[in-house]
């Protein structure tokens, strides 16, 4: 991952014209910064490595999430602090990119384990955080209630309250309405933005009688709320799949009732739910890989990096992709994706929603004031359609994909700084 992102920023950089040396500062982080954490577990102690990595803050604090999993590695937290950056600059914040990690299988912490370490997490990285130096949030197997207990920890260290040093808490200690749909909504606002520049590509939303077919991989957080508001929005949604396999109901599936199936059985396969019954004879059974290659017109990757790769490229048949998890296509993939006309809406732009609204939360945490959700439902929108014509704009003038583009309007907003 890390080496693909550098060799993409090389690319971009030396297209847009930027001088090696530029380039050079932009791919090295300025910091990776590594604790052993401490902690008491089942009757004895244990030791945890930690990182926090800051990349780059030429256009403000740095900004990133923090994970708890047992595959995090100095060059993974390097990587996404990298991707951090550049998202940050795409989707128009004030923010340099970070991203934070401890080596643990939390399924192995009690509660207590867990809030031991989210603790001791905040206490070891207090001198390297803060609202206006790096702004942590919630990532993978970390959630708002582990930033509430990081964010007492770290207030406890410094001895002031600091609201707005981290973003993701819940709402009863200053975190933002509409947080927790965000990146799945701004899925859609890209979607749409891009669906208004390829009118005679794909059909309108809100024709009845042949509205854009959408497929999700992924039915977690993000893939949920994409295609609960896609399908409000007037998407025909016909394929979701969580890790255990997915469905496939051509005729269109309900998504509130798929997910009310989901919870009962422990998985999608076997919802085929349609309106308010679930019934075998609405549709199929498919696997992960063969949602991807489903005749649909907008494809959603939006659970595993690297789910389509030059080996499966070829049969993709969707129009258009939109990327909603972090590196779901492999970088060899993108040129049989483009000979093939498919365009892809990239990660740094398609899911940046979530960040954007940890933007607006520390905003109102700044300022102690909190909007209603409607305020940030319509101030993302105004953020995301600004940062895709940009993103647009740029692939016209340059005559390259969408991910190119978007890392040179990135590129070009954090290298203004070294050209004064």
């Amino acid at each position: 991952m890390l080496e693909t992102a550098q060799n993409l920023i090389r690319k971009t950089g030396a297209k847009i014209g930027l001088d090696k040396a530029v380039i050079d500062k932009i791919i090295e982080p300025d910091r990776v910064v590594e604790a052993d954490i401490d902690i008491k577990a089942n009757g004895g102690q244990k030791s945890y490595k930690a990182f926090r990595s800051q990349h780059n803050d030429n256009l403000g604090p740095y900004k990133g999430g923090i994970r708890f999993h047992s595959g995090v590695t100095r060059e993974e937290v390097m990587a996404l602090s990298t991707l951090m950056s550049l998202k940050c600059a795409v989707a128009g914040l004030p923010y340099g990119g970070a991203k934070g990690g401890v080596i643990v299988d939390p399924k192995k912490l009690n509660k207590k384990e867990l809030e031991e370490l989210s603790r001791a997490y905040a206490r070891a990285f207090a001198s390297h955080i803060g609202e206006w130096r790096d702004i942590p949030a919630p990532d993978v197997n970390t959630n708002p209630k582990i930033m509430a207990w990081m964010l007492d920890e770290y207030e406890k260290a410094i001895g002031k309250k600091s609201p707005a040093t981290f973003t993701g808490k819940p709402v009863e200690l200053g975190g933002s309405l509409g947080r927790t749909e965000a990146t799945g909504r701004g899925g859609v606002i890209i979607t749409k933005a891009l669906l208004g520049k390829l009118k005679s590509k794909i059909r309108n939303p809100k024709s009845e009688t042949a509205r854009p077919t959408v497929a999700v991989q992924g039915f977690g957080n993000v893939g949920y709320y994409f295609a609960k508001i896609a399908e409000s929005e007037g998407f025909k949604l016909v394929a979701v799949s969580d890790s255990k396999g997915g469905v496939y109901v051509k005729e269109g599936l309900s998504v509130d009732t798929t997910m009310d199936c989901k919870r009962e059985k422990g998985s999608v396969a076997g919802c085929y739910c349609k309106g308010s019954v679930c019934d075998i004879k609405f549709g199929r059974t498919v696997t992960n890989e063969e949602l991807l290659e489903l005749p649909v017109d907008i494809l959603v990757p939006a659970a595993l990096e690297n789910a389509i790769t030059k080996e499966n490229a070829a049969r993709i048949q969707a129009k258009v992709i939109i990327e909603m998890a972090n590196g779901p296509i492999a970088e060899e993939a993108y040129p049989i994706l483009e000979k093939k006309g498919i365009i892809t809406v990239p990660d740094v732009l398609a899911n940046s929603g979530g960040v954007t609204v940890s933007y607006f939360e520390w905003v109102q945490g700044l300022a102690g004031y909190w909007w209603t959700e409607e305020e940030v439902n319509e101030k993302l929108e105004k953020q995301l359609i600004k940062a895709f014509e940009a993103v647009w704009q740029k692939s016209q003038e340059l005559s390259v994909n969408m991910k190119e583009a978007a890392f040179a309007v990135a590129l070009e907003r954090i290298a203004y700084k070294y050209l004064l």
